[in-house]
């Protein structure tokens, strides 16, 4: 006897399904007879179709009454659930909640900022001074400067003035020497060095370049007045209305080698004129330009923009001031915007016009051994 299961005979005669031989008709290509399975409400003896019923009526003809769908209320009544505010963030704090109040001033899905993240170009650096000999002696007022006390000028004035005291004794000669484990007073303070930092801006329009000025105009230092508690100063000058890539460190050394003659600084500017140059100028700019105080010849130069023959871009050296403007206004070009885009191996990349970042420890070893263009 063959046990395996027929696909045409069920296990149960008794599930409604028929008998076998009304199984073996339709083997023989006859249709099966329909029959009522018990428990399905929606079929018949005859094989018509009948309505399931509804929300588990037996005879489809009754309906589930109606009843509203609960609302919430915005009064915190008892009828329904309570409204409750979604909680919103702090705009003083991510991590605060509150239950009313405005949105936070960011961007959807963007956290506030922060400049201690790891990747920030705002995360605090300081640096040691390089190549630091502790029992080398140094100019007490070069001391004072770095001290971020004042500038070495100014710092000579007060020397002089009998308020600075090296190991307890009122110093007043100039140029003299003390060494970094002396006890130097400032108006019965305590003095110490303090650690170097760098800041790199994207001077904006309008900004003059220098810790303060007589007239009560805007100046840099307004830019990066939260940068640090340290005492920086802008390294070289930018005119009024000439825009971009500006140092500011209290590295005395640094600032004297990035702005002294002999030490030759790559610096890349885009200059738009008010007319289009022409090729012939293009190239007396690079072969050489007299002006008052001498020739100066320009290392390269080019058009910005080949559509746009008023857009060029030109690479100097010269630390002169105005070097820029004034090789254009030599050959009767109005120079209407200037922007400074490389300067010693520095760019302005992902920094905003008006904003300002550290320098990375690979920059600033670059410019401490001299290694920019």
């Amino acid at each position: 006897m063959n046990n395996r299961h027929d696909p045409f005979e069920p296990h149960n005669s008794r599930d409604g399904y028929g008998s076998r031989n009304e199984n073996e008709n339709r083997r023989d290509g006859q249709q099966r007879p329909h029959f009522n399975r018990p428990g399905r409400p929606y079929t018949s003896n005859e094989g018509g179709y009948k309505p399931r019923s509804r929300y588990g009526s037996e005879t489809g003809n009754e309906h589930r009454p109606f009843a509203p769908r609960p609302r919430y209320d915005n009064d915190r009544s008892d009828n329904g659930r309570p409204f409750a505010p979604r909680p919103r963030y702090n705009n003083g704090n991510s991590d605060e909640r509150r239950t009313s109040g405005s949105r936070p001033t960011y961007a959807k899905g963007r956290a506030p900022y922060n400049p201690n993240n790891k990747y920030s170009h705002k995360k605090r650096q300081a640096f040691e001074e390089a190549n630091l000999d502790p029992n080398a002696p140094i100019r007490l007022n070069k001391y004072l400067a770095n001290a971020g006390i004042c500038s070495r000028r100014d710092a000579d004035n007060y020397i002089q003035a009998g308020v600075v005291t090296v190991n307890g004794i009122v110093v007043t000669e100039l140029g003299t020497k003390v060494l970094r484990t002396d006890n130097i007073q400032f108006h019965d303070n305590r003095v110490k060095i303090e650690k170097k930092i760098y800041v790199l801006l994207n001077k904006p329009k309008g900004y003059v370049t220098t810790s303060d000025d007589p007239q009560g105009r805007k100046t840099v230092m307004d830019l990066v007045k939260n940068a640090c508690p340290e005492r920086i100063y802008p390294v070289g000058r930018l005119d009024r209305n000439t825009t971009g890539v500006l140092l500011l460190t209290n590295d005395g050394d640094l600032a004297s080698k990035l702005t002294h003659p002999k030490f030759l600084k790559k610096k890349i500017y885009h200059v738009h004129t008010d007319r289009a140059v022409s090729a012939a100028d293009l190239r007396q700019i690079a072969e050489g330009i007299t002006l008052e105080d001498g020739e100066i010849r320009a290392d390269a130069v080019e058009y910005a923009h080949e559509s746009d023959k008023k857009q060029v871009g030109i690479e100097i050296h010269s630390g002169r001031n105005r070097i820029v403007r004034r090789i254009f206004e030599s050959l009767g070009y109005h120079v209407v915007k200037l922007d400074r885009v490389y300067f010693a191996g520095l760019t302005k990349k992902n920094v905003k016009r008006g904003d300002w970042r550290y320098l990375n420890e690979k920059e600033v070893n670059m410019l401490r051994m001299g290694a920019f263009e």
